[in-house]
């Protein structure tokens, strides 16, 4: 299973209704689930790299500066929580916020969800593989050879995020968002 093939994986897990609600990524990650698993193994494991690759593409300090100010701080966990979050969005909204951050302040899903209170994100998206590999060879999926090495965080953006004048003119869209459902 290569990127495309992944990608289109997600895009059939989100089903008919792609702009689903921000509580919506546990049923993805689910379907996804279901979708993998009834492919061979070999891609299954294939699909491990693929989603531990897309993760360490995201691993991008302006995206944790995202999460942060979207889910009212964020940990290490919580970050890889909302990267899963953004994984089960699809290629489109992935590809789109991981290169600009602030364009998650447009998206009907993210408004919806600081309307509402609710935090992005979404651990199951995470074990996707783990556990189709699990439903299919009832065993768990084999490590990889060599851990993910995750890149470094860009030193530009090593500042307190609770610094919000900072986060506010590093994402001017987002920060608006989130100010204007506390007011």
């Amino acid at each position: 299973m290569d990127i495309d093939e992944f990608w289109t994986l997600i895009e059939q897990a989100r089903g008919p209704q792609p702009d689903a609600g921000p509580d919506e990524g546990v049923a993805v990650a689910g379907r996804a689930v279901a979708l993998l698993a009834r492919r061979p193994v070999a891609e299954i494991r294939a699909a491990g790299l693929v989603l531990d690759g897309l993760l360490a593409d995201s691993y991008r300090a302006p995206l944790w500066g995202a999460a942060y100010l979207l889910n009212g701080g964020c940990s290490d966990d919580g970050f890889d929580y909302f990267r899963g979050w953004l994984l089960v969005q699809g290629r489109e909204v992935f590809e789109r916020v991981v290169a600009d951050p602030d364009l998650l302040a447009g998206l009907p899903v993210v408004r919806a969800a600081v309307a509402a209170g609710i935090d992005l994100d979404c651990e199951e998206a995470l074990g996707i593989a783990w556990h189709a590999y699990r439903a299919a060879a009832g065993a768990d999926l084999p490590l990889p050879g060599s851990p993910v090495r995750l890149p470094d965080l860009d030193p530009e953006w090593d500042f307190d995020f609770d610094d919000h004048d900072e986060l506010s003119r590093r994402l001017p869209r987002l920060a608006r968002l989130c100010s204007e459902e506390t007011t």
